[in-house]
């Protein structure tokens, strides 16, 4: 555990993700899983099933962040090009990895057979490791800090949990909310004071329209419980300093 902050990003590939056919539930289960892990979901891109698109997406992203990972586009189909694209961004070849076509085998075994179409579930990047799968066989795949991982929710969320314990990360992000019915630029000068008064903290401002009234959530951020803690007593202080009652956890 150190105080050096990790980051990772995540690339969404899909033309249904664009379409608006099939909404996105990666990118929520993503950043939770990876503030467990005490590293940070930086940034997010949704691309199309191109790959030319998907070769920019990666290459950008891994050289600015410590991982990237990608869900979308690995499945048994002739436009699941995810494995393609990103040994093409990487300059090396695509090969069936030995250990990737017997779990594929066993898996089909009674759901007949390993077909052409299923084995290309088999193929990676030349010299990746495998991300297990527990729920469907097909595994995921590690190639440098490059993470590809299947599109559906569920299946995803299996690798995530192999995955658990075994990426170097930093500490996690803690946080706690307090709301107040205000308007969010009536107390915009409080709350950059008060981000300012606690080092390491972030201060998130959520408004709302409810009951005919407008309101606010206010989320603090940071490693350490007592400077979440410290930040919020403050704040809470200052909105009673003018008249306005905030709420603990939020309204």
């Amino acid at each position: 555990m150190t105080d050096r902050i990790w980051t990772a990003a995540l690339i969404v590939i899909g033309d249904e993700i664009l379409s608006g056919r099939t909404q996105d539930k990666n990118i929520a289960q993503l950043a939770a899983w990876l503030n467990v892990q005490g590293i940070r979901l930086d940034e997010v891109r949704v691309v199309a099933d191109r790959e030319e698109a998907i070769v920019e997406a990666v290459n950008i992203l891994r050289a600015r962040n410590d991982y990237v990972f990608t869900t979308g586009g690995i499945g048994p189909t002739h436009d699941d090009i995810t494995v393609d694209s990103i040994a093409a961004a990487l300059g090396v070849p695509v090969i069936v990895h030995p250990k990737a076509r017997a779990i594929l085998e066993s898996y089909y075994e009674t759901r007949g057979g390993l077909t052409d179409a299923r084995l290309r579930m088999a193929r990676v990047p030349e010299g990746g490791e495998l991300i297990e799968n527990r729920m469907s066989g097909a595994p995921g795949i590690r190639i440098g800090n490059i993470f590809i991982m299947a599109g559906v929710p569920h299946i995803a969320a299996a690798m995530l949990d192999s995955l658990t314990g075994t990426l170097e990360g930093g500490l996690p992000v803690v946080s706690a909310t307090l709301g107040c019915w205000v308007g969010e630029s009536e107390v915009a000068d409080i709350l950059r004071e008060v981000e300012r008064a606690h080092d390491g903290v972030a201060i998130g401002s959520y408004p709302f329209f409810r009951e005919g009234r407008t309101g606010a959530n206010f989320v603090v951020r940071a490693t350490d419980t007592a400077v979440v803690d410290a930040c919020i007593a403050d704040l809470a202080d200052r909105l009673r300093a003018t008249g306005r009652e905030p709420v603990t956890g939020g309204i």
